[in-house]
């Protein structure tokens, strides 16, 4: 038997059980929200932006594989990607520490999650926990005196059933190594990992077929550790990963991943407000930063969206996409508090355009992912932001080609307007890289086919507009696909007229016409601002936030009998029902929202101001400088701002911009 330094031993363990509380761990639920539909998301074990993402598989699988409410499990996994809906994606490598015929269940209130770890004991007696460095999965199992160690390990699973490869071999008595390839969200597009799994004892294997193995250990009882480390090329590049990991304790990657996460949301300090709503606060934090992942080698390479091997020269690769939703709420927050990451992120999503940019996925990704479209505003948000050393210029043709391939694609009423969000954003990454020419043309494009759009479709409200997906609309109405493009709001004013459109606004939301549990709509709040009722979207954001409210409408259909509660709360059934979490996009909003500022069009530099929720908010910024959000002479929360400034000086309207909030300085509304 050969010797590992991350062996776990009893001393070992009561060494971990005594450790410090790291501030993550104090300040978040995890457990918030993964409770049937509620969210769709995991409490597994994660680091900012890891391709691992290991965690219990409940049986039946939700869609990030757990389910509060269930506590059969199939095994423990790998990956996944939280809030995405459909049937999520995901799921691989499933162990079990079981013979293949021993049923396990998690027993409740044994569970614990913390931002980095994730513990629970079985109904077999066996302990489980977990952690990860980002690419590599530490799952420590320890079982009961007197049962002998034994695992089932199934490469066939997913939480898409159909797998087109698994292949594995057995690498000497204490590795396998293989590959899994996968289909992605919605069935569309394909992901491919390679995986390599180290013992810290030997095993035998007791039964193979060519996608599981049953192996058995000697001993009786005691704690056993899998490494499971994950690449996009090969599985001597997985096995690179576990070796470099093999002189650290699974205290050491616990130790260092809760540290990560520190980093991460120590960039936001909240003080005031309730106990609930700064979990829910840092919880949504964390949620915000779990994708996209770090796929990148530790030699540089990465796996193109054509199946080709490319070096990362001066960055890092990410891949795992939502950008149908994130990049309204997301992406703009990593502009503000991670820019450098936000650097990386774009100069990935550029590679995208030239290696092959598809609606939903390519058949060549390196780990599950969903959806591309509007990478173009993330990338000019960024531009428009000042993240630093963006090669946008050596992009543009390709951003170029791909929004002009868009202009005659006819679809939905839905795709039609959102393309126009693309021709616009092209048109501002035209007009800051002094392509004068190619700005007017593309601005020209978009306002044409969203004036032509809007009249048609959205303009004069009538009865259809209470139905979902009427006409195509995905996963909305058209109440709320009439606001969705609030960057042409100053057209529909001169088309409708400002009053009329306050009114009809002020309808929406007086008839719960709006939906918090999806994207279409989240920016309409807003809009009150800019059309002159800021009260009014202070009370409204307010009550998103805080209060209970009643909710008409699911995903794909008005409930039967409308939901009434609050949107947020902190506990298992966090959401509302049918929340599209996706991928930290509401996460995201609730940040955002909920300090007292909101990018309402992504791609500008303008944020929205309104009322924050907790007294006192320290944004800590990547420059050195420090943003502090003061809330001064409230006495209840429905008191209305009456002035607000800016380092001393007053603020006439209801709006600052980035580059002003990257200074630093004092935001302070006073009520």
């Amino acid at each position: 038997m050969r010797t590992y330094k991350y062996l776990i031993v009893l001393s070992a363990l009561l060494t971990f059980a005594a450790c410090r509380q790291q501030p993550a761990e104090k300040e978040t639920n995890l457990f918030m929200g993964t409770a049937g539909d509620h969210g769709q998301v995991s409490p597994g074990a994660a680091v900012p932006f890891g391709m691992v993402y290991v965690c219990p598989d409940s049986h039946p699988a939700n869609h990030a594989g757990y389910d509060y409410d269930v506590p059969k499990i199939s095994g423990i996994s790998v990956n996944r990607i939280d809030g995405v809906g459909c049937t999520g994606s995901g799921g691989n490598v499933n162990i079990r520490p079981a013979l293949p015929d021993e049923e396990l269940r998690i027993v409740k209130g044994t569970e614990t999650a913390v931002p980095g770890y994730y513990a629970a004991d079985l109904d077999n007696g066996v302990r489980v926990e977990l952690t990860t460095t980002g690419n590599v999965g530490a799952e420590l199992y320890t079982f009961p005196e007197g049962k002998k160690p034994a695992f089932f390990i199934d490469f066939t699973r997913s939480f898409i059933p159909k797998l087109v490869e698994y292949e594995y071999e057995v690498a000497g008595d204490h590795a396998i190594k293989g590959t899994v390839r996968g289909r992605n969200v919605g069935n569309d597009g394909w992901y491919r990992f390679y995986f390599h799994m180290d013992f810290s004892a030997p095993f035998t294997v007791k039964e193979q077929t060519p996608g599981t193995v049953t192996l058995e250990m000697d001993g009786n009882g005691g704690p056993v550790e899998i490494r499971v480390g994950l690449s996009s090329l090969n599985t001597d590049n997985a096995k690179i990963l576990v070796d470099d990991a093999a002189g650290k304790t699974f205290e050491d990657i616990r130790s260092a991943a809760a540290g990560r996460w520190d980093e991460m949301l120590g960039a936001v300090t909240v003080w005031g407000g309730t106990a609930d709503l700064r979990t829910i606060f840092y919880t949504s934090l964390y949620r915000s930063c779990l994708t996209p992942h770090n796929v990148t080698s530790k030699s540089g390479e990465y796996l193109g969206t054509d199946g080709k091997t490319y070096t990362a020269d001066g960055f890092t690769y990410y891949s795992s996409w939502s950008v149908w939703d994130t990049f309204r709420t997301k992406f703009p927050l990593f502009s503000l508090l991670y820019p450098s990451l936000q650097r990386n992120f774009c100069e990935s999503m550029m590679r995208v355009y030239r290696t092959g940019l598809f609606r939903g996925s390519s058949d060549f990704e390196a780990t599950p992912t969903v959806r591309t479209e509007h990478m173009t505003v993330v990338i000019l948000d960024a531009l428009a932001k000042g993240v630093p050393d963006l090669s946008v210029g050596e992009y543009y043709e390709d951003l170029k080609r791909e929004a002009v391939m868009r202009i005659d694609q006819k679809f939905s009423a839905d795709y039609i307007v959102e393309t126009t969000l693309d021709l616009w954003a092209m048109s501002e990454i035209a007009r800051i890289l002094g392509k004068e020419e190619d700005a007017a043309w593309f601005k020209e494009q978009a306002e044409s086919i969203f004036k032509d759009t809007w009249i048609r479709e959205f303009k004069d409200i009538g009865p259809n507009f209470l139905k979902v997906e009427d006409n195509g609309l995905y996963e909305g109405t058209r109440w709320q696909y009439r606001w969705a493009m609030p960057q042409f709001l100053p057209m529909m004013e001169q088309l409708h007229g400002r009053e009329k459109l306050l009114e009809e606004l002020t309808y929406f939301f007086d008839h719960d016409l709006y939906n918090q549990g999806n994207e279409p709509d989240i920016q309409v709040p807003f809009l009150f601002n800019r059309l002159g009722a800021p009260g009014l979207a202070q009370k409204t954001v307010r009550k998103l936030l805080t209060e209970d409210m009643t909710h008409r409408y699911g995903t794909h259909q008005e409930f039967p009998v409308p939901y009434f509660g609050k949107t947020f709360r902190n506990e298992p059934e966090g959401f509302i029902p049918e929340m599209d979490e996706d991928d930290g996009t509401m996460s995201a909003w609730f940040v955002f929202a909920s300090m007292g500022f909101y990018p309402m069009i992504p791609g500008s530099e303008v944020y929205e101001l309104t009322a924050p929720i907790f007294d006192e908010v320290e944004i800590r910024l990547e420059n050195g400088r420090k943003v502090r959000i003061l809330a001064k002479g409230r006495r209840s929360p429905d008191d209305i701002i009456r002035n607000i400034t800016w380092n001393g000086q007053e603020i006439s309207g209801y709006q600052i911009t980035h580059g002003e909030l990257i200074q630093g300085g004092d935001l302070v509304f006073r009520f």
